[in-house]
């Protein structure tokens, strides 16, 4: 689009050369006696607003492109900074792989919490049981006899 601009100068003198003909054919058709003043000069006021024109929009588009330009650049230097996808990527399973490792250990952890609750029950079991067998077999040998029969304890007491 720069080189469209740079186009802008050769159309003005290509302008300025068809006026200069249109000047000269006239000149010709008149017999040599020329434009009328006021026409020339009217003429010579609208190429130079012509040229005016042109070299503001010249050095207006030149800004623009210079403005674009930089902008360009500071969004080549962004994108340069913004991670890439492989980058993201990477990042990403590693974290998943830490957050997995984590969840493993942690289930370990658990399961042999389990296992150890298991055996404390199935010990705690064993222990109780034999408590009681303990027990049961204590309250056979402290059965109260039947004491009526017991001589002893029959007699009057003196």
């Amino acid at each position: 689009m720069a080189r469209d601009f740079d186009y802008l100068p050769r159309i003005a003198i290509f302008l300025a050369g068809i006026a200069a003909g249109a000047f000269t054919a006239s000149r010709r058709e008149h017999g040599g006696a020329g434009m009328a003043p006021a026409a020339l000069q009217e003429l010579k006021t609208s190429l130079a607003n012509l040229e005016t024109r042109l070299a503001a929009q010249d050095t207006a588009a030149a800004e623009r492109f210079t403005k674009v330009e930089s902008r360009l650049e500071e969004h080549a230097v962004k994108l340069a900074d913004v991670p890439s996808t492989a980058q993201i990527v990477a990042a990403m399973e590693q974290l998943l792989s830490r957050t997995m490792t984590s969840l493993d250990e942690r289930l370990t952890t658990q399961a042999h919490s389990i296992e150890v609750l298991k055996t404390t029950v199935s010990q705690t079991d064993s222990l109780l049981e034999r408590v009681l067998e303990s027990l049961d077999s204590l309250q056979t040998y402290t059965d109260p006899v039947d004491l009526s029969d017991d001589v002893l304890l029959s007699r009057p007491a003196v």
